[in-house]
Parts: structure tokens; sequence; C-alpha cells
């Protein structure tokens, strides 16, 4: 497994490289000292294994989280307590309080070794989705199976993202910019950094602030298209 070590104390990242020498398993790739170098690196690099202080300078560990394009497992290691609830609540694989204690660190290792071993997701994962192709949504004890088309609008909500299509929102955890490289273009656009709009689903355009441009959805949405993003739409869509 590829690992990165994220944490601003240098002392921090030396004691826990050195503990995880004893998982031949583990190949740390990488060491970063706040989260916008973690951010940068995970997005390039890819590591399976994210082992990262919570409290950092500028970017928290949970900023990190919300910012990154794909979820590795993410494993808190902190010297709090105090944020254990919230660390699940984004799907962590553990939380570690310094000192790390080695023993609970193999714990750790080998549940995540385990949860691995049970099935490699992401290869199966499709690429590349069209409006016809059907999906599958899981929130809680709710499922749905649905054609793409039948969405009418993406909505980021930190590491999640909620989904609007007939009278239902539910909310997986998906990444807006990972979901955004797998979507028809010519059917789903990115509005802004919090939305992509199904463009069949626009039902009257106008000139907003600044540049940009306000589109009203078939259910009454209304949804800004940043100036940047509005740019880039008036170039797809025009003659």
């Amino acid at each position: 497994m590829k690992a990165v070590i994220v944490d601003d104390e240098r002392l921090a990242r030396k004691e826990l490289s050195k503990l995880l020498e004893a998982f031949p398993e583990i190949k740390i790739i990488g060491e970063c000292t706040n989260g916008k170098e973690a951010i940068e690196f995970i997005n390039d690099k890819k590591p399976d294994l994210v082992f990262m202080d919570i409290e950092m300078p500028e970017l928290n560990g949970f900023d990190v989280v919300e910012q990154i394009d794909r979820t590795p497992a993410i494993v808190f290691v902190t010297a709090y307590n105090d944020y254990a609830i919230k660390a699940f609540e984004v799907n962590a694989s553990d939380y570690l309080v310094k000192p790390v204690d080695p023993e609970r660190l193999r714990e750790t290792v080998e549940k995540i070794k385990s949860d691995n071993e049970e099935i490699d997701t992401e290869s199966l994962e499709r690429k590349s989705l069209s409006g016809d192709d059907s999906i599958f949504i899981k929130d809680g004890e709710k499922c749905w199976f649905i054609k793409l088309h039948e969405i009418k609008l993406f909505e980021s909500e930190g590491n999640y993202v909620r989904i609007y299509f007939r009278n239902f929102k539910p909310l997986v955890l998906k990444s807006l910019n990972n979901l955004e490289t797998k979507l028809d273009p010519q059917l789903f656009f990115r509005a802004n950094r919090k939305y992509i709009i199904n463009l069949n689903t626009i039902t009257h355009i106008e000139n907003w602030f600044n540049g940009g441009l306000q589109v009203t959805l078939e259910n009454d949405r209304k949804i800004e298209i940043s100036r940047r993003q509005a740019v880039k739409f008036k170039a797809m869509m025009s003659l």
C-alpha cells in the first residue's frame, strides 16, 4: 500500500515513519507539512493510505478530505480525542491518538489490509457515464437504480454529494471533482464549485452579476454559473 504522512510537525512525521517501518506492506511515498501540500500530493500521486494530523495551519485534516478528488483510506493521527466522532462521520478508517501506540497502529494496519482484501472496488468503477447508463444509488437503507439522465442536479456537501432526481435527494460519499470526470460533458455541466447541472433541465437563463449567468432548472431551482464557467458555457453552447 502506498502511503503518505501529513503533519506540520517534523518530529511527529519522523516518529510515525519509524513506527511504520515495522510494516513492509506499507511504502511511504511522501510527506506533507500542511493541508495544501496534502491536497496536491494526494490528487497527483493517488496514495492508498493517508496518515494525517487534524490541527494544521490554514487547512485542517477535515478540509483536506473535503477537497481531494478521491478518498483513499484516511487515518487521522492527532493529539486530541475531541475529533473522534467527526472523523468517523467523514468515513475515516481509524483515529489514532499521539503518541501512537505501536500495537494500536498494528490493529489499524491489519484492519485496513482486511478491508482492501475484500474487493478492489476502484478497478470495477466505470470511467465514464452516458445519460442512458443505469446507476445504483444508496443512502442509508434506501436504494435506487435509475438512468443517469434522470438526475437534475449534483450538489457538493463537504465530502459528500447530494443527488437530485424525481422527488428524491439522497446523499452519497463522493467527491464532486471525481464525479465530474465521469460525466458526459454534453449532458452535465459544472456550474461552479458546488454544483453540476443537467443541461437538459434548464428552462430559463439570464445574465447575472460579474459576468456570470443564472439558470433556472425544471424544479424551479436557481443555480448561478460562475463568471469563469459562464465563458466556457457560452463557448460550448453558442452556434
